[in-house]
């Protein structure tokens, strides 16, 4: 199930550089800010030092309870982990700026640990605050297997048939009820949104300042439906449309990793020398089919590890994710097609599935499902995506099998709730929502669609690739700065070049 992901790539898109160009309009956005000083309530949080490592210097942490059942408000409880850094100029400090970096299941604390100079701009006068939604990493986080059973799992998911589908993920599945149980019917989005407006109030913001990336484009979606007078300067990046149906996101996801695929292909041959993959796109593509088909019938060794067929792409899918990834992918290609050098690609598939080098894993192989099943009644079989998977295999021959996995759902052992699919931010300020024309994860048709949906929206475009576009575009990162710092609200359908 690739999923609208995680921060990771988001991280790899920011790092391109903020822009510093005006191209906003004046107006104002909603009287929604409170200005230094003004906060609602004082700050309730015991922010300390991060155990983290030494990258950690300038950022604070925190844990804040918050119920496990909300309809049992005095009940269970289970600490949400926070993570800020302190506004560089505090004189004219206007209040926290929440993020939610994508999943679902990213860690914010872990994203904002390594992302935080590409927001330098909006850290002059805000607080930078994530955190870890519940069931992700040191917010009580999902864990269904262990390091080596998830070695294993990756290695073979999805599976080539539907007998071995369904034997994969419900193993996959027993081993969440199993570790997980007692959280798992709560880690929906409703309840992830319940939790920001209580950061919110602990915070003492009277409203929620609020940017999210991919998945994080659904949570504050949720949030300013369920909170809309509590909407602040909200932007949502790479949105996504959470009306889709499972297989709906899948084949629209295949389709999406194809184009920007066909793009690197064609970025990569643009001259012979530059391009080891082959001396034009039909050829680099077909050295890329036979390395997929050999490593199918015999995979490649990477120390005491295997790089099966769908180790090799995942690796792909990672390295689409941002434009700044092709050469690695490149590299990572050639070592293996040449050298027999799996190492690259392994690397790759690593970074996507959040191991780690002592060979656990982060939640967020866990938690995506988890969020993904409670967050939707959608049930497809895994016949039913199976047989999407084989009718998309000559539009999509690299990406098709991973459709099957939209049948994850139907062997989850909570049920859903669609809850979180109806969105309308009706009484709100203006959201800002953000498409790239060519984002795989998050196709752009989803943006508009969002933007309708949440009726207060205006739509921001960028014509250009990959997963998120802050970061990729000075006209971009001009609109978002000059709305978040100054309240500017962007014009609505403006569209920025590559």
């Amino acid at each position: 199930m690739i999923g609208p992901r995680s921060g990771r790539r988001v991280v790899l898109a920011t790092v391109a550089g903020l822009g510093t160009l005006a191209l906003a309009t004046t107006a104002c956005a909603g009287g929604k800010v409170a200005p230094a000083g003004s906060a609602t309530g004082m700050d309730r949080l015991q922010w300390t030092h991060c155990e983290e490592a030494a990258s950690s210097a300038g950022f604070e942490c925190a844990k804040m309870p918050v119920p496990l059942d909300y309809d049992k408000p005095d009940g269970e409880k289970l600490d949400i982990a926070l993570i800020r850094m302190k506004a560089a100029d505090p004189a004219n400090r206007i209040g926290s700026l929440v993020f939610n970096f994508g999943g679902p299941g990213g860690s914010g604390v872990s994203t904002l640990l390594n992302a935080a100079q590409a927001f330098s701009t909006l850290g002059r006068r805000y607080d930078l605050v994530s955190f870890d939604p519940r069931g992700v990493d040191r917010s009580s986080g999902i864990r269904c297997l262990d390091g080596r059973q998830m070695d294993r799992y990756l290695a073979n998911e999805p599976g080539d048939t539907v007998a071995e589908e369904t034997r994969l993920i419900t193993d996959f599945a027993k081993g969440c009820e199993s570790k997980a149980g007692k959280i798992l019917p709560y880690v929906g989005t409703v309840n992830a949104a319940r939790d920001l407006d209580l950061l919110r109030q602990a915070l003492g913001e009277s409203h929620l300042n609020y940017f999210g990336f991919s998945y994080g484009t659904h949570l504050g979606s949720v949030y300013a439906t369920l909170f809309p007078k509590m909407v602040g300067r909200m932007v949502l990046d790479a949105a996504v449309d959470p009306t889709v149906s499972m297989l709906d996101m899948a084949k629209t996801q295949a389709l999406g990793f194809q184009k920007a695929y066909e793009d690197y292909l064609a970025d990569c041959v643009k001259t012979r020398t530059s391009c080891p993959l082959g001396a034009d796109a039909t050829a680099a593509n077909d050295s890329v089919l036979k390395l997929l088909r050999s490593v199918e019938r015999k995979p490649l060794k990477a120390g005491d590890r295997e790089v099966t067929e769908d180790v090799a792409r995942t690796a792909i899918i990672q390295a689409l994710y941002s434009k700044l990834t092709w050469p690695l992918l490149t590299e990572a290609l050639r070592d293996a097609m040449k050298k027999g050098d799996a190492r690259g690609l392994l690397t790759l598939a690593d970074q996507y599935g959040g191991r780690r080098p002592d060979g656990s894993y982060a939640t967020l192989q866990f938690s995506l499902p988890a969020v993904l099943c409670v967050d939707s009644t959608d049930r497809p079989s895994v016949a039913q995506a199976g047989e999407l998977a084989r009718r998309m295999a000559k539009r999509s021959p690299i990406f098709a099998p991973t459709i099957i996995s939209a049948g994850s759902c139907s062997t989850w052992p909570v049920r859903g709730d669609d809850a979180a699919k109806h969105v309308d931010a009706s009484g709100s300020g203006p959201i800002v929502v953000v498409g790239v024309t060519n984002d795989p994860a998050t196709p752009y048709q989803w943006a508009p669609r969002l933007a309708q949906q949440l009726r207060t929206a205006v739509l921001l475009t960028l014509d250009g690739e990959g997963h998120g576009a802050y970061g990729q575009s000075k006209c971009i990162d001009s609109a978002v700065n000059a709305y978040l710092l100054d309240g500017k609200v962007p014009t609505d359908g403006l569209r920025c070049p590559k």
